[in-house]
């Protein structure tokens, strides 16, 4: 299976996925094959998605020389990406390769490093902008962000989605690299999200840095330290 479930995530286990993710993690890579990685990695994360978790149906097609069953992606047209600013930003435009007809919505939101964690292991959250489509029942919600840390993010983003009075046919959450704790804490608050990762990692670090992780992965594509 492309996709495998392993406790309460899945891990894109594809081959082309895991080489990309080992690419970024290499702290020798630079910023623009950083970024460029993050588009890969993005792009076939979205054909992952559709291949595992969207439902196709068996069409009629006229050929040149006869008509023929042929086989279609189901929702193509009802899938809203959620850019979680600013890391998420190479990520989404793989994403965006692979459902290119995709409502987008933006939603810049960060924690408080200076503040650290509290003793329950989460940071307070700042959201400066929230611009979402209308999203409906008939949806697929994918919320990209490449690091699922400690979850105080995206538990908080997730607040913003799940406040909508409608209610999505599926809800994910993409990572490229999720921290056990990170995983717990989302899927806690919102048991039916699904949450899906390229790698689960081992561990936090005190300062609430995913371990072995590939770093600040909106520093390394925008080059800002």
């Amino acid at each position: 299976m492309p996709i495998e479930q392993r406790g309460d995530a899945s891990v894109v286990t594809h081959a082309l996925a895991q080489d990309e993710l080992t690419k970024i993690r290499d702290v020798e890579t630079e910023q623009v094959a950083f970024r460029k990685g993050l588009v890969r990695l993005g792009r076939i994360c979205g054909y992952e998605i559709i291949d595992g978790r969207m439902e196709t149906e068996y069409t009629e097609v006229q050929t040149p020389l006869t008509t023929t069953m042929g086989e279609r992606v189901k929702g193509l047209d009802d899938v809203v990406i959620v850019n979680v600013l600013r890391a998420a930003t190479p990520f989404v435009e793989g994403l965006l390769k692979a459902f290119p007809r995709a409502r987008q919505g933006v939603i810049s939101a960060s924690r408080d490093e200076a503040a650290g964690m509290n003793d329950d292991g989460e940071f307070p959250i700042s959201v400066e902008y929230v611009k979402l489509p209308e999203i409906t029942e008939d949806d697929t919600v994918i919320i990209a962000d490449p690091m699922l840390a400690t979850g105080s993010t995206m538990t908080t983003v997730l607040d913003y989605i799940t406040s909508e009075k409608t209610e999505p046919e599926n809800l994910l959450v993409l990572a490229a690299v999720s921290a056990p704790e990170g995983i717990v804490r989302v899927s806690e608050a919102q048991p039916d999200v699904d949450i899906i990762s390229v790698a689960i990692d081992d561990e936090l670090d005190e300062d609430g840095f995913i371990v072995p992780g590939l770093g600040d992965a909106g520093d390394r594509a925008f080059r800002t330290t």
